[in-house]
């Protein structure tokens, strides 16, 4: 289980860039579900994220997983219970090293790495068994260097890597946002497939209406570094892309309003901002 409690964190502070992008957000993620969390441009999910996976430390609030504390620990050594796959398809990978290298490599996560003992003929046919799973024909491509892949094919296998211990909670960083359109839909497939035969605890970042609806359990949605709406259980079931769609608008046209009051009214109060 994930549980972030009353977590904030503001850039810049004090300065004319300050961005206050995460304001006292609280979020419980139980074992198994699969999220997607929503939202415009500077809405707060990436950070939200970055701020799970250990990226910068929060300036309040608290973060724990699997039963442990985890707000205080270093980005690597979350890693032994978090995998992670990034937006860039090039990135989690060493492009020189072959593919089997690379899954070695990902089979030590948050432990000593070391090759001299690990491509032995059976962890090669146990390789060649997972990756057949991906339906790409690479199990016959274990010595390719992981750099002369296509996007889909390098991001398929960036997603078995970072599954293949089962972490206790899986982040996916617009994981399909860098393919074309039809590696695109091969990748979401193939996340939905792993998330679910395995029962993982995932979360989610997406600008993919379509995929927000289609692959997790529950959709969050972020406008202004808070928690907006979140869609579970019965509301989940019935939820639309349309529906997401309108709930955008409603932000949008709540910013309006907003940015009218603040440069208007709320200097004449000397009220402070809305995330303070």
């Amino acid at each position: 289980m994930l549980e972030v409690r009353s977590l904030s964190k503001t850039f810049f502070p004090g300065t004319p860039n300050e961005v206050r992008a995460l304001c006292d957000v609280g979020l419980t993620l139980a074992d198994g579900c699969f999220a997607a969390i929503i939202g415009t441009n500077g809405s707060g999910k990436s950070t939200l994220l970055n701020a799970v996976a250990g990226t910068f430390q929060p300036d309040a609030g608290t973060l724990s997983l699997a039963g442990h504390a985890i707000t205080g620990w270093p980005e690597h050594r979350r890693a032994s219970l978090v995998g992670r796959v990034f937006q860039n398809p090039f990135a989690g990978t060493a492009a020189e090293m072959s593919i089997a290298e690379n899954i070695v490599l990902a089979t030590r996560r948050g432990q000593p790495r070391g090759l001299g003992f690990a491509l032995s003929r059976q962890v090669r046919n146990e390789l060649a068994d997972r990756i057949r799973t991906l339906k790409m024909g690479l199990e016959d491509r274990l010595e390719n260097p992981i750099g002369t892949l296509s996007g889909g094919q390098r991001q398929a296998l960036t997603l078995l890597m970072a599954t293949w211990l089962r972490p206790k909670l899986l982040l996916l960083d617009e994981h399909t946002a860098a393919l074309d359109p039809k590696s695109a839909a091969q990748v979401a497939v193939l996340t939905k497939e792993i998330v679910t035969r395995e029962k993982l605890t995932t979360l989610m970042v997406t600008h993919s209406m379509q995929q927000a609806v289609q692959l997790p359990d529950r959709i969050i949605m972020m406008h202004r570094g808070r928690i907006v709406e979140d869609y579970e259980g019965e509301r989940r079931s019935r939820v639309r892309t349309d529906d997401l769609m309108h709930a955008f608008d409603r932000m949008r046209r709540r910013d309006l309003f907003d940015a009218t009051v603040a440069s208007t009214i709320l200097p004449q109060l000397g009220a402070p901002h809305p995330c303070q």
